[in-house]
């Protein structure tokens, strides 16, 4: 059999990863359409990057710097902080159920954690990457991603209040 052409091997390692990749950008920026935006945009330099890319072991590490850092600086663009208007009425809630409701008041409390350390949350607690590969993600160093990790921590208690149990160091609903 021959071997796969770059694209083909683009395509393969993309439809494999993307949702996995989608979820970690929702984490990080709370919106499914942003989110599907961040993975397209980091699937995209990935692909430009494809034909140079001589080990394809640390891809998923790779393409999740490429979100963070790509979230972290629109961020910084406070022009693009702006309402979206849209001429469609508000969307209804789903049926409340008590897991539905918890999980909005984490998703709700998540955005109120600064981006970075949301940034080093997402990829401590919902990546499961050892501190040394979220810093190495982040380009920060150890101590600093425990810090903003502590730091965000400490928000999401105060936000989510007595009735979340903590375990392991992260906030479980």
């Amino acid at each position: 059999m021959p071997p796969l052409s770059h694209d083909e091997e683009f395509h393969r390692y993309a439809a494999g990863r993307a949702h996995v990749l989608r979820s970690t950008a929702f984490l990080l920026c709370g919106d499914w359409h942003h989110a599907e935006d961040l993975t397209q945009t980091a699937l995209l330099k990935l692909y430009l990057k494809w034909p140079q890319l001589v080990h394809h072991d640390g891809l998923d590490a790779y393409v999740r710097r490429i979100i963070v850092r790509t979230y972290l600086m629109e961020r910084r663009l406070l022009w693009r902080k702006r309402e979206r208007l849209t001429d469609l009425p508000p969307e209804t809630g789903a049926p409340s159920d008590v897991e539905h409701e918890e999980r909005i008041m984490v998703q709700k409390a998540l955005a109120a954690v600064p981006p970075k350390q949301r940034a080093a949350i997402v990829l401590r607690y919902w990546n499961d990457l050892s501190v040394e590969e979220t810093a190495a993600a982040l380009g920060c160093s150890v101590g600093t991603v425990k810090s903003q990790c502590a730091r965000g921590l400490a928000t999401l208690r105060q936000r989510l209040g007595p009735h979340f149990t903590l375990k392991g160091g992260a906030v479980d609903a």
